[in-house]
């Protein structure tokens, strides 16, 4: 028997954004709670919820020497790094054809009011979580606003022999720092309807992306992990070059790897008396492969016997995973989403009901729970894995880490008499 946790409790899930994991099947270390919604670090709080992670609660994975959001006063101004200075070149390199490159020299630059003034015609709303593929949980989930980037690559005109999009943000004047990523000219054109496009954002969760978060202006690309949206957006290059030059592919990681179904534990009890239920609860990431279910395996410790249980142990062949309930969508996202943001706006819900199209959302997470019946005394291991849309659990069908991290986590749990 699974009961149900009520939707209050659910309300108050945490995100695994923080958690630490082994290789493997390691143990996962509680993780940082979900903020709540709002806007940027300091605003004043919405009602706390699974769905956004407040600007300034992210897990921080930020690049630099200095950190970027670390620069100050004319250092900022310098950077091109606050709302008024900030510039984006839009430039063809030597193997393309570009006829109206945006450029600092001539001031034909991007800069955040035209920016802005493409997302009245063009702007794009979406929730998605952020996800470091060396990092084994999301490090948040919010509210990104921004234009999709074929609209801006359409500033430039009818361009010529381009095959891929180049693009980076900035990094000290300093060659050895620059953190760049890359996209295909077909997929930073075109996305398929059940999916949002790469945009470049402005705002996150209703309010502008704070400099911590990459603000003035970052790329986010839904679809992926976090470092094809690279922060302190300032340049974008357009190229016949067919190959990746992602910072992280150098690095020998997939620089094409989408996002990974994936579930992930959050904060709870580890201790349980004999008899009692063992509650948990947690969040769920809708991959590229979609969310069809989350479940549970709770197995008994021998005495003796290996702990935590290896990946290669038969055990794994006759493991009883039962299903967790995950959380339904609400009826009503006014509570959850930023002051004057409809759900009707954002996309992936239907513009007439405002509600999810799809649920799971694509990208983003879901919370989950469990409520299992109560065992005896004892030591037992708690895993939990998300399974798609194709049926394969997690970490299939793309269990190698260099396409992210999306091992089946463990917690420790003691019952006592």
């Amino acid at each position: 028997m699974n009961d149900p946790i009520d939707r209050r409790q659910f309300l108050g899930v945490v995100a695994a954004t923080a958690a630490r994991t082994t290789a493997g099947a390691g143990e996962q270390q509680p993780p940082a709670s979900v903020a709540p919604a709002g806007g940027p670090i300091g605003a004043a709080a919405r009602q706390p919820s699974p769905y956004l992670t407040d600007a300034g609660s992210f897990v921080d994975v930020s690049r630099g020497n200095p950190k970027p959001h670390r620069l100050r006063g004319e250092a900022l101004v310098k950077a091109r790094l606050t709302a008024e200075t900030w510039r984006l070149e839009i430039v063809g390199d030597e193997s393309s054809q570009v006829p109206r490159p945006c450029r600092l020299e001539d001031s034909t630059a991007l800069d955040l009011a035209a920016l802005q003034k493409l997302g009245e015609a063009h702007g794009v709303k979406f929730l998605k979580a952020m996800q470091c593929n060396n990092i084994p949980a999301p490090l948040g989930q919010g509210l990104w606003e921004g234009v999709p980037l074929r609209e801006v690559i359409r500033r430039v005109g009818t361009v010529r022999n381009v095959r891929r999009v180049y693009y980076w943000g900035f990094h000290n004047d300093d060659p050895a720092q620059i953190f760049q990523s890359s996209l295909s000219y077909a997929r930073a054109m075109e996305n398929p309807p059940s999916e949002p496009p790469a945009i470049l954002a402005y705002r996150l969760n209703g309010q502008p992306i704070p400099l911590q978060r990459g603000g003035p202006v970052r790329m986010v690309v839904p679809w992926s992990h976090g470092f094809k949206s690279i922060k302190w957006l300032q340049r974008i290059v357009l190229t016949n070059d067919y190959r990746a030059n992602d910072t992280y592919a150098l690095q020998n990681n997939d620089p094409d790897s989408y996002l990974k179904t994936a579930a992930y534990i959050g904060q709870g009890e580890t201790r349980f008396k004999a008899g009692q239920p063992i509650v948990a609860e947690g969040m769920a990431m809708s991959g590229w492969s979609g969310l069809k279910r989350v479940e549970y395996w709770l197995r008994r410790v021998p005495p003796g016997a290996d702990h935590p249980l290896k990946n290669d142990d038969p055990a794994w062949d006759s493991a009883a995973w039962h299903p967790c309930t995950m959380m339904e969508p609400p009826g009503d996202w006014s509570p959850i989403l930023p002051a004057r943001v409809s759900s009707r706006e954002v996309w992936g819900f239907d513009p007439a009901t405002g509600r999810p199209q799809t649920w799971p959302l694509p990208f983003s997470m879901v919370p989950w729970s469990l409520r299992a019946p109560g065992v005896e005394a004892g030591s037992y291991e708690l895993r939990v894995r998300a399974v798609d849309l194709n049926g394969f659990a997690q970490p299939e069908p793309r269990p190698y880490p260099k396409a992210g991290m999306n091992q089946v986590p463990m917690r420790t749990l003691v019952v006592s008499a």
